[in-house]
């Protein structure tokens, strides 16, 4: 039952539903802060996976590291080996847009990206792919029960974090309309799709590329609780 990067060998051992922060050291301070009778299931590559129950309800948070590569390996074997149904995405993205500000919460609808990631793994042809829609819904129903305003919008998934050229992401957003962009969610789809499961990304805006404003970790800790929190209470 193990694989190469997940040490596990009871599926049980998995909620049916797994948050996935991109940096481990965030899904344990998840799984410290907000669940009980935890345990600690994975650490291999340091790679921290860990289960316990939100208000009674059992939920496993696993990094996902950054990157396509790395979601689309652990995505894949949760999916596939473990019978995982659901992975919601929990992490950072940069704004592309005006009035996305730093802070703000955004729901992915869809994912665009240049990437060859799912025509190499699935031959999907292509470039832009939708998240789940029932997950989505959760998260919307969570966010508006839990208060907390959030937007609706497709994003840009890149391989890509250091450019030879500037602003190339006005190119993206006024072409496909994406208002941030992060480095994960399109191969999350695309595994979902290909294995018939269920995924969504939930983002929190940590910098702004029209602005030029950046958090700092304090800051990116406390206004990450509000994505946490909706994707925990979509979970249940």
């Amino acid at each position: 039952m193990a694989t190469p990067h997940i040490e596990v060998n009871d599926k049980e051992l998995f909620a049916k539903t797994v948050l996935m922060p991109g940096d481990p050291l965030r899904a344990e301070f998840i799984a410290k802060t907000y669940l009980t009778d935890v345990v600690k299931i994975n650490n291999v590559r340091n790679m921290f996976g860990f289960t316990g129950y939100y208000k009674g309800k059992k939920v496993t948070v696993m990094g996902s590291g950054m990157g396509m590569p790395s979601i689309g390996i652990y995505s894949y074997e949760l999916f596939n080996v473990y019978d995982v149904d659901n992975i919601i995405r929990i992490g950072s993205c940069g704004s592309y847009s005006p009035k996305i500000n730093i802070y703000d919460v955004i729901i992915a609808s869809s994912a665009y990206s240049e990437s060859s990631y799912a025509k190499v793994a699935y031959d999907y042809d292509e470039n832009i792919l939708n998240a789940n829609e029932e997950l989505n819904n959760a998260l919307n129903v969570s966010a508006k029960k839990l208060g907390f305003s959030v937007f609706n919008e497709i994003i840009h998934s890149s391989d890509v974090f250091y450019r030879a050229h500037g602003n190339v992401f006005t190119d993206v957003r006024d072409r496909f309309g994406c208002v941030a962009v992060e480095m994960e969610s399109f191969a999350l789809f695309a595994n979902a799709r290909y294995l018939n499961k269920r995924a969504a990304c939930i983002l929190t805006v940590s910098d702004s590329l029209v602005t030029h404003e950046v958090t700092s970790s304090e800051e990116r800790q406390k206004s990450f609780n509000k994505m946490m929190e909706i994707a925990l209470d979509a979970a249940i």
